[in-house]
Parts: structure tokens; C-alpha cells; sequence
């Protein structure tokens, strides 16, 4: 496969453990390249196992940063190095294996069609999901939706998703925070506000138990503690400042759809 020019695949992974990423990584690269992978501070063996597949493996590039800092600053970083070398979009997936490699080339030519949009996967569920996880997963979607005045955002969680490079470092300058957890429903809300395009794409989504392998940093009180902080500086934002450029994105919006 020809690396593209202009749109390139970011994998975020902290202590994914080696096979899982891997096979992941051997899963994005069939469908696009290149693949950078993001080691943020694993203190796993993942860094040399996926350091041994790039002579192996064309179009793959290994970033390894010592210190555990999040996703999005784990995303931050690579964007930036990224934009100065040329490439202008990102498709972001996570390193579990749970966001279906097998769409990457379908998020890619939505995202070559409109050069402007952020483009949103939208996650279909299986029956593993568990019922409590999809209940805040609605709850939400019914606070963004708030954020930002309606609709435009189905699914703000998913981590699916391509970025247009410069509108995302120019809002994650603007925000010191979205560097963990909070990372990808606090940029789609920002990028909304900042009159970005959205273009949502329905994609199936797996969710793995620690019995299949699955991996989770997730922690209950830590996590939602960060959520609920989220979503209060955004409604702050949105009404101390930010309501016009909310209510100017929502009328894009329609007459683009009208």
C-alpha cells in the first residue's frame, strides 16, 4: 500500500500489553499507512515488541514517550509533529482492539471528501456491552447535546474518529485540560463550537472482557470525577462565551442539510 501523503493513523497505547498491540497495529497497517504508534510511558513490554515490527512493517513509525500523560496528550504530541511534516489529518484508534480496523479506509475517503469536517464514528453495540456503560453512555450524549445547543454529535465518547489536524492543536492550545478520559468529548464539543463540520458514520465497536483480552484503564471515581468536571467547564464555557458560536454552528449546520 502507498503511504498517504496526506492522512495518517495515530495509536494511542499505554500498557496494552504486546500481542494485543501488536495485532492491532498489524490490523491498521492492511488497511492504511502510515501508522504511528503512540507509547505513552507503557511500562509493559509493548515498546520493544512493537519497535521489533517496524523493519518488518512499511509505513510504521514508533513515538515513545516516557511519561505517562493521557491520550490526548499522547494525540497532542504526534499531531504536532504530524502538521510540521506535512500530513493534515489523523484517523485516532485505540490500541485494543476493540475500533474496527477494517473501517479505516471508509473514515478516511469521508474525510478526503470534506477536508474540513470532523468525522465522528458512531459505535454500534453488540450484546456484551454492558447495560451500565451504554446508560452513561446516553447520558452523555444528552449533555453534549446541550453543549452544543442540538444535535451534530451522535456519539462524543467513541474514540473512532479523523481530526483535521490544525483545528484540533489550535483547540487543544486553547484548552489545558482534554488530556486524559476527557479527551475526545471535550474536542468534539470545542471543534464544534470552532464552526468545524461533522460528519457522524455509523461503525461497529467490540467491547472485550479481561477473559478475551480486553483492556481497560478506566477507574470508576477517578474517571467520572473527571467526566462531571468535564461537562461543568464546558457549560460554563457555553454560557459565559461561547452560546453564539454554538447557536452560529447549529445554523451551519441545518442549512448544509437543508
Amino acid at each position: 500500500m502507498t503511504p498517504s501523503r496526506t492522512h495518517i493513523v495515530f495509536i494511542p497505547s499505554y500498557n496494552t500489553g504486546a500481542q494485543l498491540l501488536c495485532q492491532t497495529v498489524r490490523d491498521a497497517l492492511a488497511h492504511w499507512a502510515p501508522v504511528w504508534v503512540v507509547i505513552d510511558g507503557s511500562t509493559d513490554d509493548s515498546a520493544a515488541a512493537i519497535q521489533s515490527l517496524v523493519s518488518a512493517q512499511a509505513g510504521l513509525r514508533v513515538l515513545v514517550r516516557k511519561k505517562n500523560s493521557g491520550k490526548g496528550a499522547a494525540v497532542l504530541h504526534a499531531s504536532q509533529l504530524a502538521l510540521a511534516e506535512g500530513y493534515t489529518h489523523a484517523l485516532v484508534m485505540d490500541a485494543d482492539g476493540q475500533h474496527p480496523a477494517g473501517r479505516i479506509q471508509d473514515f478516511m475517503a469521508a474525510s478526503q471528501a470534506a477536508p474540513a469536517a470532523l468525522v465522528l464514528g458512531k459505535p454500534v453495540f453488540g450484546p456484551e456491552a454492558p447495560s451500565v456503560r451504554m446508560k452513561g453512555r446516553k447520558l452523555s450524549i444528552g449533555i453534549v447535546r446541550l453543549e452544543c445547543l442540538g444535535g451534530g454529535i451522535d456519539d462524543p465518547l467513541f474514540g473512532f474518529r479523523v481530526y483535521p489536524l490544525a483545528p484540533l492543536v489550535a483547540a487543544m492550545n486553547r484548552a489545558w485540560f482534554a488530556r486524559h478520559y476527557d479527551f475526545d468529548p471535550e474536542l468534539a464539543v470545542r471543534l464544534f463550537w470552532a464552526g468545524v463540520p461533522v460528519v457522524n458514520i455509523p461503525a461497529a465497536c467490540k467491547y472485550l472482557s479481561r477473559d478475551e483480552g480486553g483492556v481497560s484503564h478506566f477507574h470508576y471515581l477517578r474517571d467520572n470525577i473527571r467526566m462531571v468536571w468535564l461537562h461543568t467547564r464546558l457549560l460554563i464555557a457555553l454560557l459565559l462565551r461561547e452560546w453564539p458560536a454554538a447557536r452560529r454552528a447549529q445554523k451551519k449546520r441545518a442549512s448544509s442539510s437543508a
